[in-house]
């Protein structure tokens, strides 16, 4: 009787009414509204009414139907992504307000091991985002700390050192001065759109769809971008850390892709961690997997992905808050201790430069403009300078005997100090690394490394040292 609802099609169950019961055939009814506009239509209130005599129910549990009916449509687009191909029989069931049809054929649910990728609006949203970002303070106007600088410039110059642990005490700019290293990162050349960072001419540190590509013979694009630096806070996860499954391709395009984590993000880039001795053990235990073999692995929800993750590892805490893993302590190419200044002079400029910075950043940075531009010539002119410098025999013989006596264990503190000297050298603007080259970095290489004796009181960077001497004569 309703003139509105002429182009509805109402249709009470067939043959569900029978003598035996009526209760059932109500709850077996089913409700169809069909409009020409849109799905989901909504009937006005005289219209419930009719239906709920013609059911022989009240218009509230009418309207609840209805209700249910609705919601459930708006789920309609979830339920298409998730169609399957018609087998020879097949039964509808109801999986939480959804019609899915349960075949005995195979899923058209397809498979792929696929990485997001960055799209170009995401680029543009990434660079907004810098611009925008929260001043840092300048490297430059660090005052003192130069251990803990030089340790970050010289793994900036050959990321292959294997990074620095920051150990001191609370208040003394490590965090500050690690952020502030950010500026002086240089440029490096990466494959456009690769969530990886993939090196185009360096096939370990490809990602797999980056090496397909190559090995296919297409071209790659390439941009060049600062070297990046990320932050991995205590409270992350494992499934952020490493990698998971990209739900919202799954449910849109009905792919298994997967979403890289920070290990990916922070490829050919730097990996920092705060307090990194609270870091929960899981997470330490992706970290050294993946320091040692520069590759993450990632194995779950039918995802089998693999893809580099070489990284400069740069960790910062307190020793009074507990000690670092010796796994993980291990894997940092250097150590720095950080001190509180006792100097007077020295703490009134600190404080005096920090109410500067905190009054108005943008006018503090511009001061250090110079200063700063200084430091990146001098470390893109050392990166350049790095593979000719060389380091005579007999000195890597020496730095060999002075780990033997040490009895440091393993050979990464040969290697790391041998790197390390010739990073020194090439940031000095020298081919050849000297005896005081060595004399500066070993401690800082072979500090951590050192069996620690409970009855010791000396520091175990003056032992390198007096052993240094003592072999080097």
């Amino acid at each position: 009787s309703n003139p509105t609802a002429r182009n509805r099609n109402l249709s009470v169950g067939e043959n569900h009414i029978t003598e035996k019961g009526a209760t059932k055939a109500k709850s077996e009814i089913c409700i169809h509204t069909i409009n020409n506009n849109a799905t989901g239509t909504h009937l006005k209130p005289q219209s419930i009414t009719t239906m709920a005599g013609l059911l022989g129910t009240t218009s509230s549990s009418a309207t609840s139907l209805l209700t249910h009916r609705s919601i459930s449509s708006s789920f309609s687009s979830l339920s298409k992504a998730l169609s399957f191909n018609p087998g020879q029989s097949q039964s509808r069931r109801l999986y939480g307000g959804i019609r899915v049809p349960v075949t005995k054929g195979r899923s058209r649910f397809s498979v792929s091991n696929v990485a997001t990728e960055i799209t170009p609006a995401q680029e543009q949203a990434q660079k907004l985002s810098k611009e925008n970002q929260r001043p840092v303070y300048p490297f430059a106007a660090i005052v003192g700390q130069d251990e803990m600088k030089l340790c970050l410039l010289l793994n900036v110059i050959d990321p292959k050192i294997g990074g620095v642990m920051i150990m001191g005490d609370r208040g003394t700019g490590k965090s500050t001065t690690v952020r502030s290293l950010v500026d002086l990162l240089p440029e490096i050349t990466v494959v456009a759109a690769d969530p990886f960072n993939s090196d185009p001419e360096d096939p370990e540190s490809m990602g797999m769809e980056v090496r397909e590509k190559l090995m296919k013979g297409e071209k790659l694009s390439t941009i060049k971008t600062k070297i990046n630096m990320v932050d991995l806070p205590l409270g992350a996860t494992e499934d952020r850390v490493c990698g998971t499954i990209d739900i919202e391709k799954a449910l849109t395009e009905g792919v298994k892709a997967f979403e890289p984590g920070l290990l990916a993000k922070a490829n050919r880039g730097i990996l920092y961690v705060d307090e990194v001795n609270l870091l929960d053990d899981h997470l330490v235990d992706v970290l050294l997997d993946s320091a040692a073999s520069g590759w993450n692995t990632v194995e779950r929800e039918g995802i089998s992905i693999s893809h580099p993750a070489r990284f400069i590892l740069i960790g910062s805490g307190n020793p009074e808050e507990g000690e670092l893993r010796p796994q993980l302590l291990d894997r940092f190419g250097m150590h720095a201790q950080v001190g509180t200044v006792r100097d007077a002079e020295l703490r009134v400029k600190i404080v005096e430069e920090r109410a500067r910075f905190d009054k108005n950043p943008k006018e503090f940075r511009e001061t250090y403009n110079a200063d700063q531009g200084k430091l990146q010539e001098q470390i893109s002119s050392a990166r350049s300078r790095l593979s000719s410098v060389q380091i005579d025999h007999e000195l890597r013989v020496k730095i060999s005997k002075v780990c033997a006596e040490l009895n440091v264990d393993g050979l990464r503190g040969d290697i790391v100090t041998n790197r390390a000297a010739k990073a020194l050298a090439a940031l000095k603007g020298r081919d050849q690394v000297t005896s005081e080259d060595i004399a500066v970095v070993i401690p800082n290489c072979l500090r951590h490394r050192l069996r620690k004796d409970p009855l010791e009181s000396i520091d175990s960077g003056l032992l390198v040292i007096e052993k240094f001497y003592e072999v080097f004569s």
